[in-house]
């Protein structure tokens, strides 16, 4: 299944293949992302433990230039790398991203894309986000299109609904990923409740990105004791910055992986 921008600036609409009900299986022994057999390999079909997942696409308006974001099959390897490693956490399949860091007449010139849901999440309440993170396959070139911390970052558009700002119902909050354990390969599941950094693109509160905060800082700041923060939009992103071409599977939202196939996204059951 294509969600993408393809280079030529043509939107490629999405030919949905009709997929079969998954049925839930029982619980199986989990990691620290809820992983069947604690190494994210699962059944190897794709199936797994859970259900087709609806509303996931590239966020158009989130979008900019030509960017790809592509449910795909793989990426397997890189060549002579076997184990777990060597292939997608969740069935055979991941979502692709390809962004460029000089193709608009924009400033800066570089592309953006989010991969989201801007139903699901719609008016879940911040501060009951717990369980957040993805695994991704990041490559050597990555690392020298931008540093070990040209990743992409997970999103979600929110109403900060802080006292202090009565008129402002719009922010993003963004996880900026440390750099990736090992490159051209999988990575193991990464936190993003307990490693990297976040903040929030309005300036709403002292959490910006010059001003690093942690998840549970970034949380604390949006308590001022207004109404509480809630979610717009969830999506992982890449953009705007540097170059990257890689994938990304198994992201965890609360006590659910969705799960990256090339015939859709499935969500996942966790503990």
């Amino acid at each position: 299944m294509r969600f993408a921008k393809r280079r030529g600036g043509t939107l490629v609409a999405a030919a949905v293949a009709a997929i079969a009900a998954a049925t839930l299986l029982g619980a199986a022994p989990a990691s620290a992302d809820g992983s069947p057999n604690g190494n994210g390999n699962g059944n190897g079909n794709g199936n797994g433990n859970g259900t087709s997942a609806d509303h996931w696409g590239v966020i158009t308006r989130n979008t900019i230039g030509s960017p790809v974001a592509e449910l795909r099959n793989g990426p397997f390897g890189s060549f002579g790398v076997t184990g777990p490693a060597a292939r997608p956490p969740y069935g055979t399949g991941s979502l692709g991203i390809e962004v460029a860091d000089n193709s608009t007449t924009l400033n800066p010139p570089s592309e953006k894309v989010d991969f989201g849901n801007e139903v699901d999440f719609f008016g879940d309440r911040v501060r009951d986000l717990r369980n957040l993170g993805f695994h991704v396959f990041q490559t050597g070139e990555n690392v020298t299109y931008g540093g070990p911390e040209n990743m992409p970052n997970i999103r979600f558009e929110i109403d900060p609904n802080l006292s202090a700002l009565p008129a402002d119902n719009y922010s993003t909050m963004v996880w900026v990923p440390d750099a990736a354990p090992v490159t051209n390969r999988w990575s193991p599941f990464l936190d993003a409740t307990t490693t990297g950094y976040w903040y929030l693109t309005g300036n709403e509160t002292t959490c910006t990105q010059a001003a690093q905060c942690t998840f549970a800082e970034l949380k604390a700041s949006l308590d001022d004791g207004g109404e509480e923060a809630t979610v717009l939009t969830a999506a992982v992103g890449k953009g705007r910055d540097h170059m990257w071409i890689g994938a990304v599977d198994g992201l965890r939202i609360n006590n659910r992986v969705y799960d990256f196939e090339e015939d859709g996204v499935r969500e996942r059951r966790v503990g």
